[in-house]
């Protein structure tokens, strides 16, 4: 048999817990930025090589997602991008070092629009909290989504939280849409769209939490 196909792009994880080297990873002194649930990557790989200079972090569970997007970075020599597969709530509550990512970028995140899965939805308060731990103090997140339930509870939330303002979102040219975007855009289907800076507030620690075995990444869980 074999051997499984080498992915050059995908940053190893050996721990839930334990950090990940990022400057080892990345230069120190360039800017990092991440998109959470990059999918096959079509906004990621369009700004990796739009944008030589700046580093990217694609995050991503699914493994037939992630090895897609890992051909497209090899393909068209995408030195600045990697890929973590990996849920995004614990790379950010865990993995991520303090104060480092410029923009944060999330795209069309699952609204769980069942009322007993909402606990399930990517924003939370302990998400929010992560969020601007791992923010330069300046960076952005950048928010879209088409369901516009959801998308009042994200910016009700984040407006509310005096460790950010709202700025003006981004408008991306179509080759740089998102793959739901790019549908949804072309159904003439509204989309929601935020975006805030962090603002300098005094540093909050993390609670410790339970990794709980559904999260782990494996084949039957991608």
């Amino acid at each position: 048999m074999s051997a499984p196909p080498r992915l050059s792009h995908v940053i190893p994880v050996t721990s839930l817990t334990e950090p990940l080297p990022i400057d080892t990873l990345f230069d120190p002194a360039r800017p990092l930025e991440v998109e959470i649930g990059c999918g096959k990557g079509r906004f990621l790989t369009a700004r990796a090589a739009q944008n030589p200079d700046v580093q990217y972090l694609g995050i991503e569970r699914m493994l037939s997602r992630v090895t897609r997007l890992d051909k497209k970075a090899t393909r068209l020599k995408l030195d600045n991008l990697r890929i973590l597969r990996l849920e995004a709530f614990y790379t950010f509550y865990y993995l991520l070092p303090a104060h480092r990512i410029r923009t944060v970028y999330v795209f069309f995140p699952d609204p769980w629009p069942k009322r007993h899965h909402h606990n399930r939805r990517l924003f939370s308060p302990l998400f929010i909290d992560a969020l601007w731990t791992r923010l330069e103090i300046g960076g952005t997140v950048q928010i879209a989504t088409d369901h516009l339930d959801y998308f009042s509870t994200i910016r009700a939330r984040i407006t509310a939280d005096s460790r950010f303002c709202e700025i003006s979102a981004m408008e991306r040219a179509p080759h740089e849409q998102t793959e739901f975007e790019y549908i949804f855009r072309n159904q003439g289907l509204p989309i929601g769209q935020c975006a805030f800076q962090s603002l300098p507030a005094p540093e909050r620690p993390l609670p410790p939490l339970t990794i709980p075995p559904e999260m782990e990444p494996n084949e039957k869980n991608p």
